[in-house]
């Protein structure tokens, strides 16, 4: 998925899509559950999209394409929305950056204002033959800090990055132990929302520490693609039991 334009007038936009999904909002409010804005159609998009409304969540999905959105939202169903990425973003309680990590640069100035104390998902990896020097940043200072950069008002969590989608389909909810997803945040709150959203997509969280933690489970790390159960990861990872 390419990267999305900056030039536009992201408030004024954000402010457009709280009209769009006032209705989304208002069955929301009667569950008491989490609200996602998820920016991204792509394999984690869809994937993490069909986890949690499995789980009851209602769901914004968001692409460039609004025609793509909503065909994604029609197969996940009636908890299921589309909209434009700033309607997304102000949708979501938790908002989830699955876009390519050269995206993030550019989708910070669009969304900041809008993301303003919200909690911000980052499933994406950098890969510098695909994202440029953005990549070659987050890998030597870690995607977590690089990341919060360019979200310096909301709290940046990062987590399902490390395991692939496909591997997450098939093993969410599985017998006991669950499969473990490595979770690294600076917000104690932030943290918790997602520990929640993770396991409600059927695994078990593994709270590595602060964003700066989160290095060890991205590409070229020891943690990243390792599949364990939550021992497992911990002992992986030398973190205390």
């Amino acid at each position: 998925m390419t990267a999305f334009p900056l030039r536009r007038r992201p408030f004024l936009a954000a402010l457009a899509g709280l009209a769009t999904v006032s209705n989304a909002v208002a069955v929301d409010t009667s569950t008491q559950k989490t609200r996602i804005g998820i920016i991204g159609t792509g394999h984690v998009g869809t994937t993490l999209a069909e986890l949690w409304v499995h789980a009851g969540y209602h769901v914004m999905v968001s692409a460039r394409s609004l025609t793509e959105a909503q065909s994604l939202a029609t197969s996940l169903g009636p908890l299921a929305t589309a909209g434009t990425p700033a309607q997304a973003a102000a949708y979501g309680d938790v908002v989830v950056l699955a876009v390519p990590y050269g995206a993030i640069p550019k989708l910070g100035p669009q969304l900041s204002r809008t993301l303003l104390d919200k909690v911000v998902l980052d499933p994406s990896n950098p890969y510098p033959w695909r994202d440029g020097p953005i990549a070659e940043t987050a890998q030597k200072d870690g995607a977590g800090v690089t990341t919060q950069r360019y979200f310096p008002s909301a709290h940046v969590v990062r987590a399902f990055n490390s395991i692939d989608m496909t591997t997450l389909r098939s093993e969410a909810h599985r017998a006991s132990p669950l499969l473990a997803v490595p979770v690294a945040g600076d917000d104690a709150g932030a943290v918790s929302q997602v520990e929640a959203l993770v396991r409600a997509a059927g695994f078990e969280p593994v709270v590595t520490g602060n964003l700066a933690t989160a290095k060890l489970f991205q590409p070229g790390s020891t943690g990243f693609e390792l599949e364990q159960d939550a021992a497992g990861l911990k002992q992986a990872l030398h973190l205390s039991q």
